[in-house]
């Protein structure tokens, strides 16, 4: 089994460009997403109709990730100890890495996994969208691979931490879902203009919009680093 996560793991890492180096170091950094997570924020703002309504939202929302990290970096990390590729002995030496990416804490599971994907699956619960759904799979899976090709995760930290972080995102929504609907009647919105819970398309528009200049500026630096 760690015989098939290695040659899965090196199949997915490096690439010997400076140009990927660039791209994925970029998409890495939670400071690249800041617009994105701004976005969904004000999609929350302008679609739900009361104070109380807006920070039940977004406290949620937080709640998800604040769990979900708090789960892996405090309790399991430390528990099961499994080194980084990039730092464990047997293998590193095997493992392309970017100047500037390593880190001397554990690799299982992978908190960038866990924690997009939470909210990945709360928000496109609360929202329930197609594109959007769409939207959130491709961030979580972007920020998930690159883990791989830095070589700070094998491919079962990612799986398991996909597979938790889901989890605490559908239990957070369940238990948001019954707080909400105990002060706020349930609507089944029906119109071409809005989901079935009442978040306007033209406002997910911007939120996918965003996303898309994001992974440009990702390109877009990696070429000026390249010239």
């Amino acid at each position: 089994m760690f015989e098939l996560d290695r040659q899965v793991l090196y199949f997915f890492n490096g690439s010997d460009s400076l140009f990927w180096d660039s791209v994925i170091s970029t998409l890495t950094s939670g400071l690249t997403w800041i617009p994105f997570y701004l976005c969904l924020i004000y999609l929350v703002i302008k679609n739900k109709e009361s104070v109380f309504q807006i920070l039940l939202t977004l406290g949620f929302a937080a709640l998800c990730v604040i769990v979900t990290a708090g789960l892996t970096d405090l309790l399991v990390k430390p528990w099961v100890a499994r080194l980084r590729p990039c730092m464990d002995p047997s293998i590193k030496y095997f493992i392309d890495t970017v100047y500037g990416f390593t880190s001397k804490d554990f690799s299982f599971w992978s908190a960038h996994a866990a924690n997009t994907s939470s909210l990945a699956v709360f928000v496109s619960l609360l929202i329930r969208e197609k594109k959007l759904i769409i939207t959130m799979v491709l961030w979580c899976l972007f920020n998930s691979y690159t883990r791989l090709y830095l070589g700070m995760h094998y491919p079962s930290d990612i799986l398991c931490g996909l597979l938790v972080g889901s989890l605490l995102g559908s239990v957070t929504y369940y238990i948001y879902q019954k707080i909400y609907y105990r002060f706020t009647p349930k609507i089944n919105y029906i119109s071409s203009h809005f989901t079935s819970t009442g978040f306007a398309i033209s406002d997910i528009d911007v939120a996918i919009t965003v996303m898309v200049f994001t992974l440009l500026y990702a390109i877009i630096r990696a070429v000026v680093v390249c010239l």
